[in-house]
């Protein structure tokens, strides 16, 4: 491992170099300028790896936060540069994506087919170990969009261990892609052994099948592949946490028959930075989400095509590992390597932008509905909070654009219960864009309801998917489907939530260097390697635990105390009310309902709005009371 990192000469020399940096472009013309910061140095190794995972149709970079306003063009000159650096010292690097690419942004989620855009965009970074998310598995299109594009566009480097498609042409039931993969490095000629596995996921569309783990590795193919003595390095990777049982199990099954051969695992899913040691030879990353964090490991002290040729020559004593959670914007990636705005942009980078930009304009992404007033955060303030998104969401936006349904405007009352997990991103003071309503929400679920369902019952509802108990105990396995993904890893085994400060806030909390200079909050990363795995040097921010899911009244005064879950009415209560629901908690809410005594079966449910969803719900309330005239917002 890495060792201590000397963060006055880290200062000294930022405060050296970031004038430098002033004139530092983006790719993306409304993107803004990042920030200059004190950087750790990349670990460069014998065999290196970039790494992203969760990035969600993020191609086109953080439009309103300069931490992460490197679009995916600058990523394929990064990773130009660094091919470059490897092949001149006879080094290795591998690029790899760990899933969920698609729904999250309007680059993806706008465009009719969805995707139409972001599989040509992704397909120009070679990557050499790729698979799929859940992400991609929720829909049919999408999948059979795997199937058919993606697959094909990475041939040989997609990797499905445990996930079978019934091809959309034939209707057999086959691998989604090649099960494992053995190959040989470029430069060393390390013999690696692949596999590429998603966690045990469930609610995949049902022309998709995912095997589990557990059956997974104890196939013959499998075991018949981890016996393979003739290579240096076993790599894991997938859309899988770190440290989920999925993935100690995988550990567990290589180490009973690979003793001694280093194992590198790559995760996601959980949407945070974090680094797992398993052993003295085995550790695992996950990096991040949204293209905010550029992962990138090294592996020094490998045997290479079973010799003893080592690289380098310093680190023959033994095996070593490091880490690195790059900030994707262009100040880090000019530094890390070596080049500066004249230098960086390779022609096929720039030409990516372009593509990125087109497609932007194409689907008039900049279309501004409204300008937010203030920042409103998913997980940077306790709920309720005055700026929770959630807070918003319950007093604002669902009473008022659900007061509009036919029903409630025949005098129904209804009850609104939606899951915290819909909420994927922060509203940022500043334009609200058609770009930011996908940001923000861009899942495609209508509202359901159960009419006139006794008001004793249904306000009861929300207690027992918040709370422990028999509804959560029954479906613990995907509890984690109702929050946002990175409240998931805070649950996750022993993890502590202060390890997950990762958002850049706006309360004016920094950290002062002297001469008027400061840090600016961001990522601070405490791993099993210790703090000192960001390349950014930043002042820490607060992570706060959201309920499962929130509530609103319609037609009739209520709210909450602080404890988030005693309803308190305004007059009296009402007899009934319509439950309504999102519909991705529909199997959630009738399991409630009738553990509450309430009998109620998909039968008895209907949609609530036709064709409205959280996202065009949210939409036409910012259009109605966040318009704002003139050519920028005030």
């Amino acid at each position: 491992m890495q060792g201590p990192v000397n963060v006055a000469n880290m200062i000294e020399r930022f405060l050296t170099i970031s004038a430098l940096f002033a004139g530092v472009l983006c790719s993306q013309p409304s993107a803004p300028s990042p920030i200059a910061a004190p950087l750790r140095e990349l670990p460069w190794g014998q065999l290196n790896f970039l790494h992203t995972t969760d990035v969600h149709g993020w191609l086109g970079g953080h439009l309103q936060e300069p931490l992460y306003s490197a679009d995916w063009g600058d990523y394929v000159s990064f990773a130009k540069h660094l091919h470059d650096k490897a092949d001149a010292d006879g080094s290795d690097l591998l690029l790899i994506d760990t899933g969920d690419r698609i729904e999250g942004n309007g680059l993806y989620d706008a465009s009719e087919p969805k995707g139409e855009y972001t599989n040509d965009i992704i397909k120009q970074q070679h990557i050499d170990l790729i698979c799929s998310g859940n992400h991609e598995l929720y829909k049919k299109n999408s999948s059979d969009n795997e199937f058919h594009k993606t697959v094909p566009n990475f041939k040989g480097n997609y990797l499905a261990s445990n996930l079978d498609i019934y091809n959309p042409d034939t209707g057999e039931l086959v691998p989604l892609a090649a099960r494992f993969k053995k190959f040989k490095t470029k430069n060393q000629g390390i013999r690696i052994l692949a596999f590429g596995f998603i966690f045990d996921f469930k609610d995949n569309a049902n022309n998709t099948v995912v095997r589990t783990v557990a059956n997974t590795v104890q196939m013959k193919w499998f075991q018949e592949a981890i016996r393979d003595r003739d290579i240096d390095l076993v790599i894991v990777f997938g859309h899988v946490a770190i440290r989920s049982e999925e993935y100690s199990l995988i550990y567990k099954t290589i180490r009973s028959v690979q003793w001694d051969t280093p194992i590198q695992f790559f995760g996601g899913h959980t949407h945070i930075r974090d680094y797992k040691i398993y052993d003295g030879k085995t550790v695992a990353l996950e990096s991040g989400r949204y293209m905010e964090t550029i992962g990138f490991m090294s592996i020094s002290g490998l045997s290479a095509g079973g010799s003893d040729k080592r690289y380098p020559v310093s680190h023959a004593a033994g095996l070593s590992f490091s880490r690195r959670y790059i900030d994707n914007n262009l100040y880090s990636l000019y530094h890390h390597s070596g080049k500066d705005s004249d230098t960086f942009h390779t022609e096929h980078g720039r030409n990516v932008s372009r593509q990125i930009n087109s497609a932007r304009k194409s689907l008039n992404l900049d279309k501004r509905y409204g300008c937010a007033p203030h920042d409103l955060w998913v997980n940077r303030v306790p709920y309720p909070h005055e700026l929770s998104i959630f807070t918003w969401l319950e007093k604002q936006v669902l009473p008022d654009q659900f007061r509009q349904a036919p029903r409630a405007e025949a005098g129904n009352k209804a009850l609104v219960v939606t899951n915290t997990g819909a909420m994927r991103f922060d509203i940022f003071q500043g334009p609200f864009t058609r770009d930011t309503a996908f940001l923000v929400s861009p899942f495609t679920n209508e509202f359901r309801f159960v009419k006139d369902v006794p008001f004793k019952a249904a306000k009861e509802v929300m207690k027992l998917l918040n709370n422990e108990g028999p509804v959560l105990d029954a479906i613990s396995a995907q509890r984690w489907m109702l929050t946002p993904p990175e409240q998931t890893a805070g649950r996750a085994e022993s993890i502590a939530p202060e390890m997950h400060h990762w958002i850049t806030p706006d309360f004016g909390q920094q950290v002062h260097l002297g001469d008027g200079d400061s840090l600016t909050p961001g990522y601070t990363t405490n791993d099993d390697a210790g703090e000192d795995g960001d390349d950014t040097l930043h002042a820490p921010i607060s992570f706060y635990n959201v309920p499962n899911c929130i509530q609103a009244g319609v037609g009739f005064e209520m709210s909450h105390d602080n404890s988030s879950e005693t309803m308190i009415l305004g007059d009296e209560d009402p007899e009934t009310v319509d439950l309504v629901y999102n519909e991705f908690i529909e199997s959630w809410v009738l399991l409630a309902l009738q553990y509450l005594g309430q009998k109620y079966k998909d039968s008895d449910t209907s949609t609530y709005m036709k064709g409205k969803t959280l996202t065009t719900i949210i939409t036409d309330w910012v259009k109605k009371n966040w318009d704002v005239k003139g050519d920028s917002c005030p």
